[in-house]
């Protein structure tokens, strides 16, 4: 009789073991909110246009078509029975013989109801959409708006230094400098001002020394102004205030300042720590239970090189996953486990044309070299042939012209949703 694997989330760590599970003795169960698994560290090109959401989503049913052994099931999870073995969604429930959880992550506002209200989050396709929407309704707003509001239209803020934050900081300058004058040729866009705030000392602070401060240097040689030992403290839609008591009249604040686990009901509470993550043992197993499993960003686990948990990075997912599929059928055939272990390949973060860095575990370089680096692996990643063609044409028509044509702005209709 097949096992079955009910599997929570279709991120890099749901899909991967999904993919290297699927075999006659399994029936995997795979459970989303969403029909298509997303490309996460391109978000930020959708957010400015330089990519369509098509070209970084890619339809699960279309993944597992010719996979008779894998489900899939759009909804929300609700609970999770541990004692029943089974998960609850908005519309169906499930046995599992093994669980595991794949969530990921949500964009953590540390309890600050204002910013969850007024900020701008970029954790899913469609946050990437509203963003691009916003930026993109900004300049048609600024056209019309009197002079005692356009500075409030104009001021573009992100909170957070890490990649996220100084990536889409480097693609605004860039857009900035190239794209918005051709666009509005009666518009002043010296009077765009976009700003990077960061609490701690540097920009990447999880990089080398040498890439924070190319980092830091790359970004304002293209015109961001970044604040470093900053904190935002408050912000009411117009007026963001930071500690030291600067205050910034804006309208969009982009949270990138960090994020928490998706963790769904029903697991003991000693199983949650620090983060929303959850405790795992080194074979990905959930805290004090038998057959639940967490992998990629939702899971902590400690080890001897990793004591405050591995980096919430798609390699880690990746990795656990495969290693788990592994470990599953080791177990259905009375063989032991393997424990993870997990050597970085490195980190790179990219700030705009020929400015990236790079890390490698015995090399860290900075420039045009690292930003073709960070080019090839990223489009190494994209799941599918079509896809990483046409991110390679919309890329290389970008490099020669300095210029795309995807900026739409795709308003929600009033309809409603059909009924579940």
């Amino acid at each position: 009789m097949k096992k079955k694997v009910v599997i929570l989330g279709a991120g890099f760590a749901g899909l991967q073991l999904a993919r290297h599970l699927n075999s006659d003795g399994y029936e995997i169960t795979l459970i989303d909110q969403n029909n298509f698994h997303q490309f996460q560290p391109l978000f930020y090109q959708v957010a400015t246009a330089r990519l369509e959401p098509s070209a970084i989503s890619f339809p699960l049913r279309k993944v597992f078509q010719n996979d008779r052994n894998i489900h899939v099931r759009v909804s929300e999870v609700k609970s999770i029975d541990i004692d029943g073995q089974t998960v609850t969604t908005e519309s169906d429930s499930h046995e599992y013989d093994y669980l595991v959880i794949a969530t990921g992550c949500t964009t953590n506002y540390f309890g600050n109801e204002n910013f969850e209200k007024y900020c701008f989050p970029m954790k899913s396709t469609n946050e990437a959409i509203t963003l691009r929407n916003r930026i993109l309704q900004n300049f048609e707003d600024t056209l019309a708006a009197p002079p005692n509001e356009r500075e409030e239209i104009m001021n573009i803020v992100i909170a957070g230094g890490g990649p996220t934050g100084v990536e889409l900081a480097g693609a605004l300058a860039e857009m900035k400098k190239y794209v918005l004058p051709k666009d509005y040729p009666d518009m002043d866009f010296s009077a765009l001002n976009i700003y990077l705030v960061e609490g701690m000392a540097n920009t990447l602070q999880n990089m080398s020394a040498d890439s924070q401060k190319m980092s830091k240097e790359y970004l304002e040689e293209i015109g961001v102004k970044v604040l470093v030992n900053t904190l935002a403290e408050e912000y009411d839609g117009t007026k963001l205030k930071l500690n030291n008591g600067t205050t910034i009249p804006t309208k969009t604040v982009i949270w990138a300042a960090g994020i928490k686990g998706n963790v769904p009901d029903g697991l003991p509470s000693d199983a949650i720590v620090r983060g929303q993550r959850i405790k795992v043992d080194r074979y990905n197993q959930v805290h004090t239970l038998k057959s639940v499993f967490a992998i990629g960003d939702i899971a902590y686990m400690e080890s001897q090189d990793y004591p405050k948990g591995h980096p919430q990075v798609a390699n880690v997912a990746i990795n656990q996953a495969k290693l788990l599929a592994t470990n599953i059928k080791k177990t259905d055939k009375g063989l032991p486990m393997e424990q993870f272990t997990y050597k970085s390949p490195g980190s790179m973060a990219t700030i705009g044309k020929h400015k990236a860095v790079v890390d490698l575990p015995s090399l860290s370089f900075q420039g045009r070299m690292a930003w073709f680096t960070w080019m090839f692996l990223h489009l190494m990643l994209i799941l599918s042939v079509r896809n990483k063609f046409f991110i390679f044409v919309n890329w290389t028509i970008s490099y020669f012209t300095n210029d795309t044509t995807l900026r739409l702005i795709l308003k929600p209709t009033d309809k409603a949703s059909p009924a579940r």
